[in-house]
């Protein structure tokens, strides 16, 4: 394993939020993090990315502690698309997606010809080559979302890591970011960590689910393994009924009831 997370504890004001949590991430997998709002999904994203500081443990790279890593190198290994990017207010799409070779350039550094290789690789990998001259603002939320997945792309990483990549968006463009991310662990090996909300959703794209409860880590496996009744229970507080997906044979929330609480 690449990345290894051990018995890290994150927290905000005093408060703890992600509890003593360890796990490893299976390299060249998708793997997916579900549980209930305020369950810690985004603060252990951002704590395994270094966007926060972890109270205790550590999260390993190659054998190498992050905290300990220069940024610029930290980047060149991993990506991070987070839940509501920042504004590219103004910017085009092509000049966007530049902003991910950030780590490779030195000083003021104008790009070189493999920068604008890798730029135009991420753009046709995306399918955005016909917007690459459009202001980002003008996009629809799909193609502003496939953008933003090209700029993490530009950053060449071999993880990259998604903060709920299909929120806001629309059936058909959820299934489109999807299905992009898909192909590219299939096609370049790519590991993908990403925060989804919906259940069916992490159970057909990933490899491997981890479920989050208050902070802590009630199961991780494969999604037959997670999506099972008892496991939904402990992290949603429901009672649901798992069928499989006719198209794909993996497990399916097919309807669930809330479960009473004192």
């Amino acid at each position: 394993m690449r990345l290894e997370i051990e018995s890290i504890r994150v927290g905000y004001e005093n408060k703890t939020i992600v509890h003593d949590l360890s796990l490893q991430i299976p390299d060249g997998k998708i793997t997916t993090i579900i549980g209930s709002n305020g369950c810690g999904k985004s603060t252990l994203l951002k704590a395994i990315t270094r966007i926060l500081k972890h109270e205790s443990g550590q999260v390993i790279l190659d054998g190498q502690n992050i905290s300990k890593m220069k940024t610029k190198e930290l980047a060149k290994e991993l990506a991070i698309l987070p839940q509501s990017p920042e504004s590219a207010h103004g910017l085009t799409v092509e000049e966007l997606i530049s902003y991910g070779r950030f780590p490779y350039q030195k000083g003021f550094g104008n790009l070189s010809q493999k920068d604008k290789d890798v730029i135009g690789w991420a753009l046709q990998v995306t399918k955005t080559e016909e917007f690459r001259l459009q202001s980002v603002d003008a996009l629809s939320g799909g193609q502003r979302q496939r953008v933003w997945i090209a700029m993490a792309l530009a950053q060449e990483t071999d993880i990259i890591f998604l903060d709920e990549p299909t929120t806001y968006l629309d059936m058909a463009h959820q299934l489109e970011v999807l299905e992009l991310l898909y192909r590219l662990n299939e096609e370049q090996g790519r590991t993908i960590v990403m925060v989804l909300h919906d259940l069916n959703q992490a159970a057909r794209f990933s490899d491997y689910i981890v479920a989050l409860s208050q902070g802590e880590l009630v199961k991780f496996g494969t999604a037959e393994e997670v999506m099972v009744p008892e496991v939904l229970k402990k992290v949603f507080n429901i009672d649901a009924v798992i069928g499989k997906d006719p198209r794909t044979n993996k497990p399916m929330c097919i309807t669930y009831d809330l479960l009473q609480t004192i």
